[in-house]
């Protein structure tokens, strides 16, 4: 038998209301996801593209074309992204995810592609100009890499990529539309 007032007794009540809270939470499941996510959904569906790349450390220059499926992962948080492309440097695909961290109050991207390449960048929406930033390593330097999208009706956007060494004097790697 406890005593009246037993600390022991008030931690049992304690653990029973985390228990039940818990259990309530989760048949609730996460918040569905907010218009920052939604905003990512101009970029769903199947696009063609084509593009001008200017020779540069990522190969030679030349024309391009691509054509991506981009469809929500599973739970609507994610967009994910598959493509393929043919240009100078022949054939490659690859896998790229976008989404929102609210947190950070930005946009994120993550993507691979088939010629050994892995990148992160954060994006920032304004009106509609998407604009994505990231530094990664190409080579042993440092590559700062800014990629500038433009939509241009529900169906259509102009798309510009640039790198810089210094983070300071971009040049234009490649423009093209989707």
């Amino acid at each position: 038998p406890r005593k009246k007032g037993d600390p022991m007794r008030f931690t049992s009540c304690l653990v029973g209301l985390c228990l039940v809270a818990t259990a309530a939470l989760a048949q609730q499941g996460p918040p569905p996801p907010g218009p920052e996510v939604k905003r990512l959904g101009v970029f769903e569906g199947k696009w063609t593209g084509e593009a001008e790349m200017k020779p540069s450390a990522f190969g030679p220059g030349g024309k391009m074309s691509s054509m991506d499926d981009c469809s929500w992962a599973d739970g609507g948080y994610q967009l994910v992204c598959k493509g393929s492309s043919t240009g100078a440097m022949g054939k490659m695909s690859g896998t790229n995810v976008m989404g929102y961290n609210a947190d950070e109050k930005a946009y994120k991207f993550m993507g691979y592609d088939s010629m050994g390449m892995m990148t992160t960048a954060t994006g920032k929406l304004n009106d509609k100009t998407w604009t994505w930033t990231g530094t990664d390593k190409m080579g042993g330097k440092t590559v700062h890499s800014r990629y500038t999208i433009v939509e241009t009706s529900p169906t259509s956007y102009t798309f510009k990529w640039e790198t810089s060494e210094d983070g300071k004097t971009y040049a234009t790697i490649a423009e093209g539309k989707s």
